[in-house]
């Protein structure tokens, strides 16, 4: 038994670091993981990343802040975004984002600036490629904002844009509802994903006055309705993007044109099994390194659906993985493509598993750890 075992952990071993023989691999990563704090979370947690094993270990906790759902990394590394969830700031209908400066060594947080989101519930964040301006989604309120950065303390926001409409689902689409914003590669444009219109909306990036401009090109891609499009990505070449649909259970992919910055639709696959009959929602969507797996997770079949991307972009399906735990909210695949981390929202854990790199299939690694209701996973090489 003892040595089945052993020839168990060698092949899992493999399985995890094939095709990395040649990679310049770092030791550890540092994880930040973002959670609600209404059942006894701390807030932020920093663990380190042992990439030989794929144990995490708590370096760090940052306390009393609430609900610091989502996360961002400044593209240098030496800053931290955060949302804070809610709805009621200083007395305003409002949430808030923080910003955090990354401590060289320890990589804990020191708390730097805070700044009223423009509306409520901010619920994803994220950092233009030079890093001098975040951008948030307001899910309550349907807007997003924009907000100029100066060596990591974030300024007043510059821009805010309301979003308008509604959709067919009376309990989840009664109004705009933005659940995403995604910055292109160049850092040229900017998609606002909104669950309660069905759209992703495109906007022109203004650097230099700091505006969200609607692309004159697209003004915004219409999804099917009732889909309830959440979360997005672009694949690493740069050609295609991907959208989850929470309450369609699917994914659309997209070709994009860099040079104006326009989304068209090239298919749409499910995420769930054919024969599966219960309660589910898509959450989160994210592509490994070398662009060849794409994975979206399933809230109530807890699972993630795993892809493989054709050079068309075409999405085959690859299989299912369970994500051993309840409501996979977020997750997150290391920069190496080593490792994916899911966050169970509802079991209170975040299991590792590593990434099979010919067949895109997850095996679990047996490291997982307990944290009240994670949301958001970065990772950041030291």
């Amino acid at each position: 038994m003892k040595t089945l075992f052993l020839v168990l952990i060698s092949v899992l071993f493999i399985s995890c670091h094939q095709g990395t023989e040649n990679m310049k691999k770092p030791k550890e990563l540092i994880v930040y993981a973002g959670t609600y704090t209404s059942q006894g979370s701390d807030g932020i947690y920093v663990y380190t990343l042992n990439m030989a094993n794929g144990e995490l270990t708590l370096r760090h906790s940052v306390k009393d802040i609430e609900n610091p759902s989502f996360l961002a990394l400044a593209p240098d590394g030496k800053y931290l975004y955060a949302v804070h969830e809610l709805n009621n700031y200083k007395g305003k209908r409002t949430g808030t984002v923080r910003s955090f400066r990354i401590e060289p060594g320890s990589w804990d947080l020191t708390f730097l600036s805070e700044q009223p989101s423009n509306g409520e519930h901010p619920c994803h964040v994220a950092v233009t490629p030079d890093g001098t301006y975040v951008l948030l989604a307001n899910y309550s309120s349907g807007s997003v904002s924009m907000f100029p950065v100066r060596d990591g303390v974030l300024q007043a926001a510059s821009d805010t844009a309301q979003h308008v409409g509604a959709g067919p689902n009376p309990k989840r689409q009664q109004g705009p509802h933005a659940h995403s914003i995604n910055i292109s590669p160049d850092g040229r444009y900017a998609f606002a994903v909104d669950l309660g219109i069905d759209k992703i909306v495109n906007y022109k990036l203004d650097l230099q006055n700091g505006r969200l401009v609607p692309n004159p090109k697209q003004k915004f891609v219409q999804v099917t309705p009732g889909a309830g499009p959440r979360h997005f990505t672009f694949h690493p070449n740069g050609g295609f993007a991907y959208v989850i649909n929470e309450l369609g259970n699917s994914i659309v992919a997209y070709t994009y044109n860099t040079a104006d910055g326009v989304l068209s639709e090239l298919q749409t696959v499910s995420t769930l099994p054919p024969d599966f009959s219960g309660e589910s929602y898509c959450a989160d969507i994210h592509i490994t390194p070398d662009g060849k797996f794409l994975y979206g997770s399933n809230r109530g079949h807890n699972s993630l659906a795993i892809f493989k991307i054709s050079g068309d972009g075409m999405l085959q399906h690859a299989g299912f993985q369970s994500t051993l735990g309840d409501w996979p909210r977020n997750f997150a695949i290391d920069p190496t493509g080593t490792y994916l981390l899911a966050a169970n929202q509802k079991s209170d854990n975040i299991v590792v598993f590593c990434i099979n790199k010919e067949t895109g299939e997850l095996q679990a690694t047996g490291n997982e750890v307990h944290v009240s209701m994670p949301v958001c996973i970065k990772m950041l090489v030291p």
